[in-house]
C-alpha cells in the first residue's frame, strides 16, 4: 500500500481523526501565529501611549473600525470560504472546491477596496459621532487614513489564509501571518517613534507599518497558491467559474458579516457611552477593551480548526461528528478566555501598567476589566460556535443570538445616559451583555438542525 501524500493525510484527519486531537494539532499554527496580535496589540498600545493621552483617546476610537476589518474578512466571509471550501472536498468535489476558492478570491478583493473607499471618505462622520473631538479626534484621523491603505491588503490575505485552511493547511497562513505580526511591530516602532533614521510620523506611522506588511503577507499568500502544492489554489480558469457560487458565498457571508458587525457595534456603543465621562475614562475604557479583542484570536484559532472538521463531517452526511467537533472546541475556548477573564479580573495592573502611567486612565481601566472580566469565557464560547456554525452551514440563528448582546447594550446605555449612570455601570451592562450572548448562542446550536 503507497503512503498517502500529505493533502491525503490532511483530508483523511478531517474526516475521521480522534476529534480533541486533530482540534489541537490544527489550533496550535493558529495560536502561534494569532499570538502575533497580542503582540501587536501591546506593541501599538505602548507605542500610542508614549504619544499621549489625546492618541490613546483617538486609537480607542480608530480601533474598533479596523478589528471590523479583520473580523468581516477573516471570520465572516473567511470563514464561508472555508466551510464551503471544506464541505466540498468533504463531498469529494475538488472541482467545486477550486472554483469556490477563485470566487471567494474575487469577493474578497472587491471588498476590501470598496471598504477602504469608505472608511476614508466617512472617518470623519464615524469618529465625530463616536464623541471624537478636538485632538482626539485629529489622532483618530491621522490613524484612519493611513491604516485605510491596508484594507484590501486586510481582506486578500484572510481570504486565501481562508482558502488553505478549508483543505487543513493552517501552518502557512499561521507562518505568513506570524511573520506580518513581527514585521509589523518593528516598523510601527521604526515609524512611529521616530527610532534610528526613520521619521517619527507619530499614530500615522503606526498605521503605515500595518498597510506594509498586509500587502506583502497578501503577496505571499497568493503566489503559494497558484503553485501546485497545495490541494485547493487559485486557478484562474474561467470556464471552471460559476456565478452561482459568488451567489452561495455571499448568501452565507452577508449573514455571518452580521456577527462582526454586532460585535463592533456593540463597542462603539460602549464607546460612545463611556466618552461621555471624559477622554481619561474612554482612554482607559480603550486600554482595557483592547484586551477583549486579544480574546478573539484565541476563540478565531480554536474555531478555524474546527470549522474544516466541522464542514468536512457535513460533507460526508456526518452530522454526529461535526456536532462533538463544535461543542468540543466550544469547551476548549470556554476554559481558556475564561481562564483569562478571571486573571483580568484578579490583577488587571499586569495588563494596564503596560500602557499608561497616568493615574485616572489606570483607574478607569482596572475598573473596566475587574467587571468585564466575568463575561470572557461566555464571549469566547460565542465566537467559537459561531465559527463551527459556519463549516455547517448554519449562522442564521447564531447571529441571532448574538444580537442579544448589542440590543443589551443599546437598551441598558440608554437608560443608564438617563439616569446619570457611572463608568461602573456601563462596565457592568458590558459583563452582562457578554454571557447572554455566550448563553444564546450554546442554546441555539444545541436546538439547531444539521445536516
Amino acid at each position: 500500500m503507497s503512503a498517502l501524500s500529505p493533502a491525503a493525510r490532511r483530508a483523511e484527519m478531517l474526516r475521521s481523526g480522534p476529534v480533541l486531537s486533530t482540534l489541537v494539532l490544527l489550533t496550535l499554527p493558529n495560536l502561534v501565529s494569532l499570538g502575533s496580535s497580542a503582540i501587536v496589540s501591546i506593541a501599538e498600545t505602548a507605542y500610542v501611549g508614549m504619544i499621549g493621552v489625546a492618541a490613546l483617546g483617538g486609537i480607542a476610537l480608530a480601533f474598533p473600525v479596523f478589528m471590523l476589518m479583520q473580523m468581516l474578512s477573516a471570520g465572516a466571509i473567511g470563514g464561508t470560504i472555508s466551510g464551503a471550501v471544506s464541505r466540498a472536498l468533504g463531498a469529494g468535489n475538488r472541482d467545486m472546491a477550486h472554483s469556490l476558492a477563485l470566487s471567494g478570491f474575487g469577493i474578497a478583493l472587491t471588498l476590501g477596496v470598496v471598504l477602504a473607499g469608505l472608511v476614508r471618505l466617512f472617518g470623519p462622520l464615524i469618529y465625530g459621532s463616536l464623541g471624537g473631538k478636538g485632538a482626539v479626534l485629529s489622532e483618530a484621523l491621522a490613524y484612519s487614513n493611513a491604516a485605510a491603505w491596508a484594507i484590501p491588503a486586510i481582506w486578500l490575505a484572510n481570504a486565501l489564509s481562508s482558502i488553505l485552511r478549508g483543505s487543513g493547511v493552517m501552518s502557512v497562513p499561521a507562518t505568513t501571518l506570524l511573520c506580518a505580526g513581527i514585521g509589523q511591530v518593528i516598523i510601527g516602532g521604526a515609524l512611529g517613534l521616530g527610532i534610528g533614521p526613520f521619521p517619527q510620523l507619530g499614530i500615522a506611522g503606526v498605521a503605515i507599518a500595518q498597510a506594509i506588511v498586509y500587502w506583502a503577507a497578501a503577496a505571499v499568500l497568493f503566489l503559494y497558491l497558484r503553485t501546485n502544492r497545495p490541494a485547493v489554489g487559485l486557478r484562474f480558469d474561467w470556464s471552471g467559474w460559476q456565478p452561482a457560487y459568488v451567489t452561495a458565498l455571499l448568501k452565507v457571508g452577508g449573514i455571518a458579516m452580521l456577527s462582526p458587525l454586532l460585535s463592533v457595534a456593540s463597542v462603539l456603543l460602549l464607546t460612545r457611552i463611556v466618552a461621555s465621562f471624559g477622554p481619561e475614562v474612554l482612554a482607559g475604557y480603550g486600554i482595557g477593551v483592547r484586551l477583549e479583542f486579544l480574546l478573539i484570536p484565541i476563540a478565531f484559532s480554536v474555531g478555524v480548526a474546527a470549522l474544516p472538521m466541522v464542514g468536512t463531517a457535513i460533507g460526508a452526511s456526518n452530522v454526529s461528528r461535526a456536532r462533538q467537533i463544535a461543542w468540543t472546541s466550544g469547551a476548549v475556548v470556554f476554559v481558556a478566555v475564561g481562564i483569562i477573564g478571571l486573571g483580568a479580573v484578579l490583577v488587571p495592573q499586569l495588563w494596564v501598567d503596560l500602557f499608561t502611567q497616568v493615574a485616572p486612565v489606570r483607574a478607569a481601566a482596572y475598573d473596566y476589566l475587574t467587571i468585564a472580566g466575568y463575561g470572557y469565557g461566555f464571549f469566547g464560547l460565542a465566537l467559537c460556535l459561531y465559527f463551527a456554525s459556519q463549516g455547517a452551514g448554519r449562522v442564521g440563528g447564531v447571529i441571532l443570538a448574538q444580537s442579544f448582546r448589542t440590543g443589551i447594550i443599546l437598551a441598558g446605555g440608554a437608560y443608564l445616559l438617563a439616569s446619570s449612570g457611572s463608568p461602573s455601570d456601563v462596565f457592568a451592562l458590558s459583563m452582562v451583555a457578554m454571557a447572554v450572548m455566550g448563553i444564546a448562542t450554546a442554546l441555539v446550536v444545541k436546538l439547531s438542525k444539521w445536516g
